[in-house]
């Protein structure tokens, strides 16, 4: 269907309709001039993210129920970040003429299975036109108690710097899907350059080669927040001096947490947790495993310090890995190889402002 047909309104309407609130802080969401919240004795937790068609991902291989899972989750992951719950969401899109009500309807269904996973609220948004493709804008509002609340500046010298999970899944998934795609287009010019009709034909059912990187798929298109890990925190009784999640790569969060925290650190390369699909993608492509784990990003994996009265807790909990340590500023940022060379850490992770 053709979203002009319904309208703004009526589009909102058809996407919104069974919408049922779940969280007493919710006092009205979807219908009127503004959603109505109400936070008695928490602090409200706010994060906004926007995703742009060509920038942030690709439709040559992204479905929009994929998409809409992941750009829910993104901003999930920042409220967990800060050891908060996220309560509520909203999301804009500006839409080109090319998708339909049905395609509209795909993405809501996957932001939807992302915010019944961890509870939370649509409660809002806008819709309007775009001449250049898809672009996203999602708020996501969390509460936490204000003793609770971890921000990146609170590392003290001495704490211990954990991760959760593996790195450089997400990034070795990207490089996957890229290599594939650039095959299939370098196959696609060739035929018609040779005028071939039959091959274009065969080239409409290009399959690529995914067999055994299913895992390096998944963490790609299908992010998660680690909202588990916040929960199994909690339970331990530990919590973090300083937290942030790993969108841009380990090697710029830490030095994120650094900076702020007015520390240096030094992680241990041997102690980087690294999947074995990780591992055979980087040989595979001759790019050095460690690079992609430090700088590669989207992992949504969480990088936070805690102290070293926790060891015992830490080293006792799953998909929590010790990478290393805080030290003082004056010793920098340093990064301890497995043939015990020692260098400096740079933020090498990606930039979406960069020209490049």
């Amino acid at each position: 269907m053709d979203i002009s047909k319904l309208g703004e309104f009526g589009l909102i309407s058809r996407l919104t309709k069974d919408i049922k609130n779940k969280n007493k802080s919710t006092v009205y969401g979807v219908g009127d001039d503004c959603a109505v919240l109400h936070y008695p004795d928490k602090e409200v937790l706010v994060s906004t993210d926007m995703l742009m068609e060509g920038v942030h991902f690709d439709f040559t291989y992204t479905d929009l129920r994929h998409l809409g899972y992941k750009s829910a989750m993104v901003n999930i992951s920042d409220i967990f970040a800060m050891n908060g719950t996220p309560r509520q969401l909203t999301v804009s899109l500006a839409l080109s003429k090319r998708f339909t009500v049905e395609d509209v309807e795909m993405f809501y269904e996957g932001l939807r299975m992302a915010c019944e996973k961890w509870n939370v609220d649509i409660i809002g948004g806008d819709t309007t036109s775009s001449y250049t493709g898809l672009a996203i804008s999602i708020t996501c509002i969390g509460e936490a108690d204000k003793d609770d609340i971890v921000y990146r500046n609170g590392a003290k010298e001495t704490d211990l710097i954990c991760v959760s999970g593996d790195l450089g899944a997400a990034y070795m998934g990207l490089q996957l899907l890229e290599r594939e795609k650039s095959v299939y287009y370098q196959q696609v010019d060739e035929a018609k350059k040779r005028g071939d009709q039959n091959a274009l034909k065969e080239l409409a059912q290009f399959q690529p080669e995914f067999a055994g990187k299913e895992y390096l798929l998944q963490r790609q298109l299908q992010t998660e927040a680690r909202g588990d890990i916040i929960k199994n925190l909690r339970e331990a009784g530990i919590r973090p001096t300083a937290m942030i999640d790993i969108s841009d790569g380990l090697s710029s969060e830490l030095l994120h947490i650094c900076k702020q925290s007015h520390t240096g650190c030094r992680i241990f390369e041997k102690n980087i947790p690294i999947d074995y699909q990780t591992a055979v993608m980087a040989e595979e492509l001759n790019m050095n495993v460690t690079t992609c784990a430090l700088n590669g990003g989207e992992d949504y994996e969480l990088l936070f310090t805690v102290p070293i009265g926790d060891y015992d807790k830490i080293e006792s909990m799953d998909n929590v890995r010790l990478i290393g340590h805080i030290t003082k500023e004056s010793l920098g940022t340093v990064l301890v190889t497995r043939d015990d060379n020692e260098f400096e850490l740079k933020a090498q992770g990606w930039n979406p402002l960069s020209k490049e």
